[in-house]
């Protein structure tokens, strides 16, 4: 018999026992198909409370999905280790998170069926300098561009702060970076993205769009973009499949529009767990495929109590010691691999041998999956 689906869902801020309003008729389909619903605090969790926001989340459970509000980068590694810290774990690790939810990770795997980009990292609150954006304009090339951060832009204050009519003004496209930076204050996601403007087929005024839903690399549905619920748009998907695969995420979003000339373009690409979709949508071919079995190797379960297991570097017996040590990969909950990794240990201080047999095949999964702070 299969696992049942388990998703994370975010608390209703008035009413924590409660799925969020707006998530509410996904965590009932969750139900309905047999999962297990748990909550975390959103709130909590951007204040750096990473603790406090799961505590309601059962101990030794998981793997879990996440679906809610959009976490940055930093948080979401914060979420993983405190999750860990509960003998539970993600089913989207940290770094392919990033991987799908920030464009620096997913654009080169993207970058011929997309819009010329160039970004650099960026401090909320700093203002930007003709210097700083002369050379992502000078990637960009000449012509109408777009600005955002890493992650969304202000197209609601299109002219003000997103959209540049020609990078060669240098002085008005500074302008517009600089209010970009303004509006996003605390909440600007890793830097400044400067992308070329490409004019898209247009349905009632607005661009039409397709929101595609991947599950390992494998469609899942096609729904209408949010901002546009009721446009339809058939995609063609076998240009963008193979580039789905290979960013090696679990779960993804791309949005895709035809170019007026026809070509059909990737939009933006998303981590699937945050990315919003239009309402009464029937979730079933979606959670079906999120119920399955992953094709991305899984760390292995603790043989004494069934928590989710990490790897362990010699000489560094402990998660802190790991979060502590300089090189090497950032695994679940700070702690460090080596290939070598003679042994696996779990949330509750249990350790067992790995032995090739068992851990070989994650080795490979978790270097990618993990980073350093």
């Amino acid at each position: 018999m299969a696992d049942p689906l388990l998703m994370l869902f975010c608390a209703d801020p008035l009413s924590p026992a409660r799925v969020d309003e707006h998530f509410a008729g996904q965590a009932a389909a969750v139900r309905e198909m047999g999962g297990q619903v748990a909550l975390i605090d959103h709130d909590a969790l951007l204040r750096g409370e990473a603790g406090a926001a799961v505590r309601r989340v059962p101990r030794d459970s998981g793997p879990w999905w996440y679906r809610g509000w959009m976490i940055p980068g930093p948080a979401y590694a914060d979420l993983a280790q405190a999750l860990h810290g509960r003998g539970a774990t993600l089913r989207v690790a940290p770094r392919r998170y990033r991987l799908a939810h920030e464009l620096p990770g997913w654009y080169p795997t993207f970058h011929e069926v997309t819009p010329e980009s160039d970004w650099t990292a960026w401090t909320p609150g700093e203002v930007p300098s003709p210097e700083f954006v002369a050379p992502m304009a000078g990637t960009v090339g000449p012509g109408p561009a777009v600005v955002k951060d890493y992650v969304k832009s202000r197209k609601h204050e299109w002219h003000e702060a997103c959209f540049i009519p020609d990078t060669t003004d240098l002085v008005h496209a500074t302008a517009v970076v600089a209010r970009m930076v303004e509006l996003q204050q605390e909440s600007l996601a890793g830097g400044i993205v400067l992308r070329r403007f490409e004019s898209y087929r247009q349905h009632d005024g607005r661009t039409a769009e397709a929101r595609v839903w991947w599950v390992d690399g494998a469609a899942a549905m096609v729904t209408a973009h949010p901002d546009t619920p009721a446009t339809i748009v058939e995609p063609d998907l076998t240009f963008i499949a193979p580039l789905v695969a290979a960013l090696s995420c679990p779960f993804v979003t791309t949005d895709l529009a035809q170019r007026d000339d026809g070509v059909w373009r990737v939009v933006e690409v998303g981590d699937g767990q945050v990315s919003d979709i239009p309402p009464n949508t029937d979730m079933t071919p979606l959670f079906t495929m999120l119920a399955a079995p992953s094709t991305i190797d899984l760390p292995p379960r603790c043989p004494n109590c069934d928590a989710v297991g990490v790897p362990l570097l010699y000489g560094l017996p402990t998660p802190e010691a790991h979060a502590a040590a300089e090189g090497g990969e950032l695994l679940l909950a700070g702690c460090l691999v080596a290939e070598d990794a003679p042994l696996w240990r779990c949330g509750h201080g249990h350790e067992w041998p790995g032995g090739e047999a068992q851990h070989s095949a994650h080795i490979g999964a978790i270097l990618m999956d993990y980073e350093p702070a």
